[in-house]
C-alpha cells in the first residue's frame, strides 16, 4: 500500500505540468498558485490533526518556515507557472528531473561534500541532457539563443531554487514532524502569494473558467497540493527513502505521455535522448 501511495503521488506530479498548462490558458499564474494552495492547505491541516502533528512553533521556526514558504511555494511555483506559459509541459518535466544534480553541486559549495568521479560524470551527463532538451536537439541553436523559449530558462532556474529549499529544509525536519512543517511552509507561501494575486487579475478570473479549466484547477489543488503530499510522506514512513525516491524517475515519463495525449506535444527523439541522459546523470549522482 505504501508503494502504491508513492507511485500515485509521482504519477499525479508528473501530470501536474500538463494540468498547469491547461489551467494557465484561463488563469494568470498568481491566481492559479493562490487557488491551488488554498485547496491543498485544508487537506494538509486535516492530515496533521489526524496524526496529532498540529502544534505551535517558536518565532525562530516561524521565520524559518516563512523563508522556506517563499522559496518552495511562492517563488518556485511562480517560476514554474510563468515558465509554463511558453515552455512545453514535457520539456519542463525533464528539466525539473535534474534537481538532484543541483543539490549535489549545492552540497559541494555549501557543505563541502565530496564529488567523486561517478558524481562528476553524472553532473556532466545531466547537464548535456538539459541542454539537448532545451535546444530540442540543436545545441548550436541553443547557444546562439534561438532554440529555447523564455519559459525554459525560468523552469531551469526553478531547479536550483528547489535544491536550496531542500537543503534548508533538512534541519527543520529534524525538529518537526513532516506534516506540521509542510503545513506551516505551505501556509506561509500561500500568504506571500496573496499580494501577487491582487496585483494581477485577482479572483475574478475564476468565474470565467471553462470545464477543462475547472478540472485542471481541482486536480492541482486537491490531488497535487493535498493528497499527493500526504501519500508521499505516508510512503516515506514505511519504506526506505532510496526506494521511494527512485520512483521520481517515472515522473518525466508520465509527463511526456500525458502531454502527448492531452496537449498533442510532439515526442522528439532528441528530447527523449536528452531526457535519458538526465535520468542517467541523476542516477549516477544519487549513487
Amino acid at each position: 500500500m505504501a508503494l502504491l501511495k508513492a507511485l500515485f503521488a509521482v504519477v499525479v506530479w508528473g501530470a501536474s505540468f500538463i494540468a498547469t498548462k491547461v489551467a494557465l490558458a484561463e488563469l494568470s499564474p498568481p491566481t492559479l498558485i493562490w487557488v491551488r494552495f488554498a485547496m491543498g492547505l485544508p487537506i494538509l491541516a486535516a492530515t496533521a490533526r489526524a496524526r496529532g502533528e498540529l502544534g505551535w512553533v517558536r518565532g525562530r521556526d516561524l521565520a524559518e518556515f516563512t523563508l522556506l514558504g517563499f522559496l518552495g511555494i511562492t517563488f518556485h511555483q511562480w517560476l514554474q507557472a510563468t515558465g509554463l506559459k511558453t515552455a512545453q509541459a514535457s520539456t519542463t518535466a525533464w528539466i525539473v528531473a535534474s534537481i538532484p544534480v543541483f543539490m549535489a553541486l549545492l552540497g559541494r559549495a555549501v557543505l563541502g561534500e565530496k564529488i567523486g568521479l561517478k558524481r562528476a560524470a553524472g553532473i556532466g551527463l545531466a547537464s548535456l541532457g538539459v541542454a539537448l532538451v532545451m535546444g530540442k536537439g540543436d545545441l548550436g541553436a541553443l547557444f546562439r539563443g534561438r532554440a529555447a523559449v523564455a519559459g525554459d530558462y525560468l523552469v531551469l532556474l526553478s531547479a536550483p531554487n528547489w535544491a536550496v529549499f531542500s537543503v534548508l529544509s533538512r534541519k527543520s525536519l529534524h525538529r518537526h514532524p513532516a506534516a506540521r512543517m509542510m503545513l506551516y511552509v505551505m501556509g506561509a507561501g500561500w500568504i506571500l502569494t496573496t499580494p501577487l494575486l491582487f496585483g494581477a487579475a485577482g479572483l475574478g478570473e475564476i468565474a470565467h473558467l471553462t470545464a477543462p479549466g475547472v478540472i485542471a484547477v481541482l486536480f492541482l489543488g486537491i490531488l497535487c497540493s493535498g493528497v499527493a503530499y500526504v501519500f508521499w510522506y505516508d510512503a516515506l514512513q514505511h519504506l526506505p527513502a532510496a526506494k521511494v525516491g527512485a520512483l521520481i524517475y517515472i515522473e518525466p515519463l508520465v509527463a511526456v505521455v500525458v502531454a502527448r495525449a492531452v496537449l498533442a506535444e510532439p515526442i522528439l527523439p532528441a528530447v527523449l535522448g536528452g531526457g535519458g541522459l538526465i535520468l542517467l546523470g541523476v542516477w549516477l549522482v544519487n549513487r
